[in-house]
């Protein structure tokens, strides 16, 4: 009876366990289903959630990517278009009456203000100095010393320039002109350690050999108008202004790592405003000095084209020259020095090109070897900065692309007589 009891029992509690197990069942299967849509209906949210992110993310860049690219193309136009306007127009000058080499030096330097309109309008776009920012600048001394010995240098390379573009043909002075990136690379090797490889070498040799050319052949170049003795001292003054911007380019090079220490937009912007300042102060004594303001009155008079042309066309050579110096300053920040350099390299034999149109310059066979000779420096010296720039962002060393920030190590600010 009791093992009947017992069996009885236990025979009742497995049928309750089994009712038991049963309805466990059914809540897991409901529960899994239930879970399932809503892990579906989660997916479905997130993904959708994604994708949204996804098109919202890529738009942004896509529109600053537009935007910093649309500047660039800009400022590419200001070097290659101002740079060959600027040394045509002041060719037009001399050409129909003008005879101040001082003058002619004048305009390329004191349209300087614009470069301080531009730094205002830029300064939203650039994140502004701190306290910290100016305890790394050096003392007013030492800035004041800068911006006087580069505007000295300045002020003599254009003075220079001046007279070249005088007595020369426009062509032959661009193209002389053009071994101002031999004499950068010549020296940088003292200055700043900028090793001599195969390309540089090339480069230096191929421009050389270009700009000699030029220089033995003064028999073709002679016209009724410049004497053979005004012709070589035009060669030996295009020769020296390119030598001093290649010094002005190193030596800048030099301040910006060694001294001011603070590579910005406004850093470089300042220095190029403020030694321009020095170097119109310079030659405005200059000007007074040697007499040649007396003789500006009667010139302008006598000006072939008029007055009121006579005033256009310096006031144009003076904005053009800073519109350029506004496109090689931007090119830094917005790409990299060598970007820049590169831009102005391209645009040096543009010049020969439009002065054969514009003034009819005699394009013999070694003038066209010359150009030849000429873009082929260009390409190698290029192409040695390229690797260069390479080797940079492979190590992580210098964020060439920053558009705030000049490479400490490829710091040529390519300015022409600024």
């Amino acid at each position: 009876m009791e093992i009947t009891q017992v069996i009885y029992v236990n025979g009742k509690q497995d049928a309750s366990r089994s009712v038991d197990y049963l309805i466990l069942f059914a809540n897991l299967l409901f529960l899994m289903f239930s879970d399932h849509n809503n892990i579906e209906a989660n997916l479905t949210g997130q993904e959708e959630m994604n994708t949204t992110m996804e098109i919202e993310s890529s738009s942004v860049p896509q529109s600053k990517n537009y935007k910093k690219w649309l500047r660039i193309s800009i400022y590419v136009f200001f070097v290659l278009a101002c740079q060959a306007l600027s040394t045509i127009l002041g060719r037009v000058y001399y050409e129909n009456g003008g005879k101040s080499t001082w003058m002619g030096t004048l305009v390329q330097l004191i349209g300087f203000p614009v470069l301080f309109l531009f730094r205002f309008f830029s300064q939203t776009k650039n994140p502004k100095p701190t306290e910290a920012d100016f305890r790394k600048f050096s003392s007013f001394t030492i800035l004041g010393s800068v911006y006087i010995v580069t505007g000295l240098l300045v002020s003599a390379n254009s003075y220079m320039s001046s007279v070249g573009l005088l007595y020369l043909p426009v062509s032959t002075f661009s193209l002389i002109l053009a071994s101002q990136l031999a004499f950068t690379a010549f020296f940088s090797y003292f200055l700043n350690s900028q090793k001599f490889t195969p390309f540089i070498v090339n480069s230096l040799f191929l421009l050389t050999i270009s700009s000699a050319l030029l220089v033995v052949n003064t028999d073709s170049e002679n016209t009724a108008k410049v004497s053979r003795v005004k012709y070589v001292i035009g060669i030996i003054c295009t020769i020296g202004a390119s030598a001093g911007i290649g010094l002005l380019l190193s030596l800048v090079q030099l301040i910006l790592r060694k001294v001011l220490k603070k590579q910005t937009f406004s850093t470089v912007t300042d220095l190029v405003a403020y030694q321009s300042l020095v170097a119109s102060c310079v030659v405005l004594i200059g000007l007074f000095a040697s007499g040649e303001w007396k003789t500006l009155t009667s010139e302008m008079e006598n000006y072939k084209l008029g007055k009121v042309p006579y005033v256009m066309t310096l006031a144009s050579i003076a904005i053009s020259w800073q519109v350029y110096t506004i496109g090689v300053v931007g090119l830094i920040f917005e790409s990299s020095s060598v970007f820049s350099n590169s831009i102005t390299a391209v645009g040096l034999p543009i010049v020969p090109v439009v002065a054969v149109i514009v003034f009819h310059d005699k394009m013999n066979a070694s003038k066209i070897f010359s150009i030849i000779l000429a873009i082929w420096g260009f390409i190698s010296f290029v192409y040695q900065h390229y690797l260069d720039e390479k080797k940079l962002k492979t190590s992580h060393t210098s964020p060439v692309g920053d558009p705030h920030l000049l490479p400490a190590e490829e710091g040529h600010t390519n300015i022409h007589s600024v």
